[in-house]
């Protein structure tokens, strides 16, 4: 997976860069063999590493260096300059790194560094660690387990192998991305890294006191610490004709496919929902030339979420495309070819895409006795009233800002959490501080957020959106919790590195006039 660009900047191993161009922490692209690389002067030292994240192959030369690091302006994975290695997801592998040369005032490539992959000693390591759920918090946790030197027995347990979720209503549903993409390892990677992935075998019970959980199958696996990221599943709709075969919801691969599927008996699609994945399904559904008219309660798609402007900005965008709103409206009832609204308006539909949000998977928790609360309750370590058992993603409740507890949905602070509590099982006693992050894709336009978004009170607009870029900040009581920008990459990479140390001072000015 990734994207093909044109090297820039200078042939780092014959023309070299000059060293009175570079400045701190500031990137500066070349290339190496054909292949993009990024010169950082850092701390007094001069990096070269390649410059394509592992991720979807964007540039880090177009990214942020901070601390050590190289930040990709994409989705935000974070690589060390000084070994190449990722250490914030959703990058997962790392970039090369290359040995240099200073000769007449440049800095030169000669050759690939010998960087040491050092296996790390943990300073625990339990006796065996199950994990339930694939997704992107067990996906992550069990590479983040390997990658920092566990090496006892490990068991990933999911309805269906890790996936790149995302894309599952972005350029895999538009027919943009083969379905080769969304696994995100091959099969025979787990067996190489010594971990068990189950499939089609979930967790029907877990005991706290003897360690175990058990199978559907009745297999029974002991565990010396577990992970629950059982995730979500989407809200079912209570109406009349819910149940019939051509309603649609979108959170697995099968459901992806199920709506592809159907594409070939439907050209008019109804979505009931105007939330971000409601949205990114009908910005799909457009770019396959179907007829797609979108239903919700707001009178501004995502105005609650991100305000006005931005919400507006969507809207109009879609509009553009030829997506057809009916906005302050609800449904009254499905039918076999048509959706009937609460005001008695009939919308032909063959093929109807609810989303209208999510519910935590959280009976195994309650089932066993764990505390449970709109989520599962971990305190800042990601830890459950029960000292083994650990809980992050969609299911765990956290302390946010404040301390206030929070549940977060996005796929990148999942994986995060994942390898949070990665490093958590194996002793390292870090608290979880991370802000979240998301992005979301509407034809051509980027929308980057990070921070909590919650219960925000008055939101900042800096630039305009419909001139092409925009950053909106999210303040609570005068305080900045959260930016979202539209293709201003770098700004929304300095609000994350800014929300990670409270500097308010940054988040202030990025909102500066």
């Amino acid at each position: 997976m990734g994207s093909t660009q044109k090297v820039e900047g200078p042939d780092l191993r014959v023309e070299g860069i000059p060293l009175a161009d570079l400045r701190e922490n500031e990137p500066m692209a070349g290339h190496v063999d054909g292949a993009p690389a990024v010169v950082v002067r850092t701390d007094g030292d001069m990096r070269a590493v390649g410059a394509k994240c592992t991720h979807y192959g964007a540039l880090l030369s177009d990214g942020f260096c901070v601390a050590g690091q190289i930040r990709c302006p994409l989705h935000h994975g974070s690589f060390d300059l000084a070994s190449g290695s990722a250490v914030g997801a959703p990058a997962m592998d790392p970039i090369p790194v290359y040995a240099t040369d200073v000769r007449d005032g440049k800095l030169f490539v000669i050759g690939t560094a010998d960087v040491p992959r050092r296996q790390p000693n943990p300073p625990t390591e339990p006796s065996s660690i199950v994990i339930v759920g694939a997704g992107a918090a067990g996906a992550a946790c069990a590479e983040s387990l390997r990658r920092n030197g566990y090496r006892g027995p490990i068991s990933l347990i999911g309805g269906e192998p890790p996936l790149d979720r995302p894309n599952l209503s972005k350029d895999y549903l538009a027919g943009t991305a083969p379905e080769d993409w969304i696994p995100l390892r091959p099969s025979d990677w787990y067996i190489e890294k010594d971990i068990e992935l189950i499939v089609d075998d979930l967790v029907t019970s877990l005991d706290l006191d003897e360690c175990i959980v058990e199978l559907r199958s009745g297999r029974v696996i002991p565990y010396g610490s577990l992970l629950l990221a059982t995730g979500a599943e989407p809200r079912r709709i209570p109406l009349s004709g819910a149940d019939l075969p051509h309603v649609r919801y979108l959170r697995s691969l099968g459901d992806s496919r199920g709506i592809i599927d159907s594409l070939d008996r439907s050209t008019r699609v109804a979505v009931i929902g105007a939330g971000f994945i409601g949205l990114e399904v009908a910005a799909s559904m457009r770019q396959r030339d179907i007829d797609v008219t979108v239903i919700a309660p707001e009178d501004v798609p995502l105005a609650r979420i991100v305000g006005e402007t931005l919400g507006g900005f969507v809207e109009d965008l879609h509009r553009d495309h030829g997506v057809d709103f009916r906005l302050g409206r609800g449904v009254s009832e499905i039918r076999e070819e048509s959706v009937e609204l609460d005001d008695g308006e009939t919308i032909p539909a063959d093929l109807v895409v609810v989303g209208i949000g999510v519910v935590p998977r959280t009976g195994l928790a309650e089932d066993a006795g764990l505390a449970v609360d709109r989520g599962i309750i971990v305190d800042d370590r990601l830890r459950t009233s029960a000292p083994a058992i650990w809980a992050a993603g969609d299911v765990a409740r956290y302390p946010g800002p404040g301390g206030d507890p929070v549940r977060v949905e996005h796929w990148v602070l999942a994986q995060r959490q994942g390898q949070a509590v990665a490093a958590n099982m194996l002793g390292h006693d870090r608290p979880f501080t991370d802000p979240p992050f998301f992005w979301s894709q509407h034809y051509d336009v980027p929308i980057n957020v990070t921070g909590h978004l919650a219960g925000w009170d008055e939101d900042i607009v800096v630039g305009d959106p419909d001139d092409g870029e925009a950053l909106v900040g999210y303040r609570v009581d005068g305080e900045v919790r959260a930016v979202a920008t539209v293709h201003r990459d770098v700004d929304n990479l300095r609000a994350e590195r800014a929300l990670e140390v409270g500097d308010h001072r940054t988040l202030d000015e990025l909102l500066a006039p």
